[in-house]
């Protein structure tokens, strides 16, 4: 059974920092292309950071500079460093999967305020 469990979510101030965490069980995560996603209410889920297998990684443009995606393949675990936060960034962060079959973590709130 894959599971995937995000953490690190929280409330900040505008201009500054989180860095969510994805810990992954019954999937090697170095086999999966992985990555961010966040939503709102009312709204559809926009991709943040995607991460490819030979380790290239691509940016939603509205996070591009500010945002870095990375993987622990020892840990097994992949991140999103979020700096420079904006209000506009508030959404639920999730971790989504990819090897046999699309996976994803149920997610974490991340708060900005202004």
């Amino acid at each position: 059974q894959v599971q995937l469990v995000e953490s690190g979510g929280g409330l900040v101030q505008a201009g500054g920092s989180l860095r969510l965490s994805c810990a992954a069980s019954g999937i090697i995560l170095s086999n999966a292309l992985m990555g961010w996603y966040r939503q709102t209410p009312g709204k559809q889920r926009e991709l943040v950071a995607l991460m490819s297998r030979d380790g290239s990684t691509d940016y939603a443009d509205f996070v591009k500079g500010r945002f870095t995606a990375s993987r622990d393949n020892a840990k097994n675990t992949v991140s999103l460093q979020m700096n420079s936060l904006k209000p506009e960034d508030t959404a639920v962060y999730s971790c989504y999967a990819r090897s046999s079959m699309d996976y994803w973590g149920l997610g974490t709130q991340v708060t900005v305020s202004s």
